[in-house]
């Protein structure tokens, strides 16, 4: 099969790899439909190189059909399924506390990490990722979600992840009708947080240096801002001088404006793999820009939710401005299957509430995923989500 592979900063290559198989009877092997590039994914391309071998098959947005299910799946062969980026078992400890992101069957111990999860690096299993033509899929007794055949893939494919990571970030946040909610980073995480917080009844504030980005927030009710020295006071001023009740950060750890952080991540990309892996095991630091403004903006007492990923461990933190602002601080690794019951009436609404049909900028043949990755990067020719069909043409042209 052809998929999706890793091979150095900032360089994915489409190759021919073997066709996975059933390892166990729960697996399952689905023929892939749909597949996005995630923001999550450019971390790879960038930061966490040094945790990534050449070869590697990357993405953990995947959808399709089952073409194989192993005795104890529960699947048939033709069931449309999306699977979450999470492998969970659904019995464990953790699973039955709603806590999938964490499931003790699954967890990456050697390098003291949560759940594993599809196509991301050894810190989470080295597990082959779903920008593939065909995909095992562990655990699959659990994990995949059953989905009709009426609605087109990308009605669907984002409860694979970045749909339930917004709605968890919301309700983290902890707002809804009447409350105000600033969300920081209008990438498609951003887009969805945004959006939900509108279809929870708060006032939502939408922050985001590409235009283009702000352009498709505001059509669905966002106050948008670019991010300029005026900003937080603006915000602030029409949140009764407090600032909002809640903010999201959906950038994360390569936030724009920290050239200490960038710095840091350009150094660890020069080293040895192994120096590397220590150096972002035991100190590293991220791109805290995002952080401290949604530190800054928030109202006291107010909530800070992360949705965008976070890696460095020793990043510095506002402790003082923390405790003294008594600002409440969640986050986390989304747990999928959690949200999932809210989230498919919605997705399945003809209304289509959360404007999903609104998110997609470029669909591409599976073979166009290196060109579609720098696109994505840069932020170039509009684009905000990559989708790739890994059953169109392989030709791409130059």
């Amino acid at each position: 099969m052809r998929a999706v592979t890793w091979q150095g900063k900032r360089k994915v290559a489409v190759e021919t790899v073997p066709d996975p198989v059933l390892q166990q009877p729960d697996d399952a092997i689905i023929e892939v439909t749909s597949t996005a590039i995630c923001g999550s994914d450019l971390h790879l391309y960038e930061v966490l190189g040094p945790f990534m071998d050449p070869g590697d098959i990357v993405g953990h947005e995947p959808m399709g059909i089952v073409v194989e299910a192993g005795r104890d799946t529960r699947l048939a062969v033709g069931d449309r399924v999306v699977v979450p980026f999470t492998i969970s078992c659904g019995r464990c400890w953790m699973c039955e506390r709603g806590l999938f992101s964490q499931c003790e069957t699954t967890q990456v111990r050697s390098h003291g990490s949560g759940a594993a999860l599809f196509g991301y690096s050894r810190l989470y299993g080295s597990v082959p990722g779903g920008q593939a033509e065909f995909l095992r899929v562990p655990h699959a007794d659990f994990g995949p979600i059953r989905v009709g055949t009426e609605l087109p893939d990308h009605r669907y494919l984002f409860l694979s992840d970045i749909l339930p990571t917004a709605w968890q970030g919301v309700r983290y946040a902890g707002v809804g009708a009447g409350d105000t909610l600033a969300v920081l980073g209008l990438g498609p995480v951003g887009q969805f947080a945004a959006r939900i917080g509108v279809h929870r009844g708060a006032r939502v504030f939408g922050i985001d240096p590409v235009p283009e980005r702000r352009e498709m927030a505001a059509r669905h009710g966002v106050e948008v801002f670019d991010p300029g020295s005026d900003t937080i006071a603006a915000i602030r001023e029409v949140c009764g001088g407090r600032g909002p009740d809640a903010v999201v950060d959906a950038v994360g750890m390569e936030a724009h404006g920290s050239p200490l952080g960038g710095a840091a991540h350009a150094a660890v990309g020069l080293l040895p793999d192994a120096l590397g892996r220590r150096l972002m095991e035991t100190g590293g630091v991220d791109r805290l820009a995002a952080l401290h403004a949604a530190i800054d903006l928030v109202r006291r007492g107010g909530t800070v939710s992360l949705s965008g990923v976070y890696g460095g461990q020793a990043s510095p933190m506002p402790m003082l401005t923390l405790f003294d602002k008594q600002i409440q601080l969640r986050m986390g690794q989304c747990n999928v299957k959690r949200w999932i019951d809210d989230l498919l009436p919605l997705v399945e609404d003809p209304a289509d509430p959360l404007g999903i049909d609104d998110l997609v900028t470029h669909r591409v043949p599976l073979g166009a995923a290196p060109q579609a990755y720098a696109m994505f990067q840069q932020k170039s020719d509009g684009c905000i989500k990559v989708v790739l069909d890994p059953r169109k043409e392989h030709h791409v042209q130059p």
